[in-house]
């Protein structure tokens, strides 16, 4: 599906297509294209009409690729990541390509995306915003990329701070799943933070010809947030490794309580087991006195005599 914004004079307005005439030297219109899963009609349309580079037009209509930035002779080719809440699954990130040449802006995006749909509706309501041209329009749609990954963070936050009462407050409970998915979803954060942090770094170094001074120091804040999503990205691996750590090392002494529980058992019993054993023996045992009434009582005696032995020997060294 393609969405076609085009600035002239004062007036955003929509249109059908991209009108050659737009990319000819002199043009005054400013126009924003948005391809929502590109099909074989948009790869021509970026290799006939815009004229980009066979690689970038290849790697834009793949469907995942780490964030990256290039440099072509007209444009400025950008790969950045947003996010999209999933619901039990944490969430999602999925990237979009971006063109920006010095009338044009050109997204591409293989799933659905709040960040690119809301500032489409900016600019069908505002004019004044597709008119200060292509690369602050790249700028507005980045800094709400980059906004919505504040949501999913904090959410991350609390799932880990819910894990921590369930191993502190009910070891009875195993919450080894939800340790595993968040440590899925915090490893998937990291790996699309840190190359994205460096992408918009270049961008506020002021590297490229398309980004005006004044749009580097916007990225320069843009910047900043990616570096302190980055840092906490980190700091919550360090917290769920030690949480895994916990909760194993709470299973493992709940498992020794228990073994040690029933060792003390069996070998309270095995004394006992063994001289009823051998007096249940087809062989001629020692007698004890009282005649073959008191004889009962006797074994009983012993047995009871040496497990209540036992244990205060178990109580004094502090087994029990």
């Amino acid at each position: 599906m393609l969405t076609v914004l085009v600035q002239r004079g004062d007036v955003t307005e929509r249109a059908k297509a991209v009108d050659p005439a737009w990319l000819k030297a002199g043009a005054t219109e400013i126009f924003w294209a948005d391809i929502e899963m590109p099909g074989e009609a948009d790869q021509r349309f970026l290799a006939d009409v815009m004229h980009f580079h066979e690689l970038s037009v290849e790697d834009a209509l793949a469907q995942t690729h780490h964030p990256k930035i290039e440099a072509y002779e007209n444009y400025l080719y950008v790969i950045l990541h947003g996010i999209q809440p999933a619901g039990k699954r944490g969430f999602d990130t999925a990237d979009i390509d971006f063109f920006i040449g010095q009338n044009y802006l050109v997204t591409i995006r293989h799933a659905p995306s709040r960040s690119v749909q809301e500032q489409l509706e900016v600019c069908a309501r505002h004019g004044h915003v597709l008119a200060q041209g292509s690369a602050s329009l790249f700028q507005r749609i980045v800094d709400r990329m980059v906004d919505h990954y504040r949501p999913e963070i904090d959410k991350i936050e609390d799932r880990i701070e819910a894990i921590e009462r369930k191993i502190f407050e009910d070891p009875k409970r195993n919450p080894l799943k939800e340790i595993l998915l968040i440590k899925r979803d915090i490893a998937l954060l990291r790996r699309v933070a840190l190359p994205q942090r460096d992408a918009v770094g270049r961008l506020a170094r002021r590297e490229f010809s398309q980004i005006p001074d004044a749009l580097a120091y916007r990225f320069r804040d843009i910047h900043d947030h990616l570096v302190q999503i980055t840092d906490e990205a980190l700091f919550f691996q360090d917290r769920v490794t030690g949480l895994l750590d916990a909760h194993l090392s709470s299973q493992s002494n709940r498992l020794n309580q228990v073994m040690k529980v029933l060792t003390l058992i069996a070998t309270i019993f095995m004394p006992p087991t063994v001289l009823a054993s051998m007096f249940g023996m087809n062989v001629t045992l020692p007698v004890f006195p009282g005649g073959g009434g008191a004889q009962f009582w006797w074994v009983l005696s012993i047995i009871v005599g040496m497990s209540a032995g036992m244990i205060w020997l178990f109580r004094r060294q502090d087994w029990l």
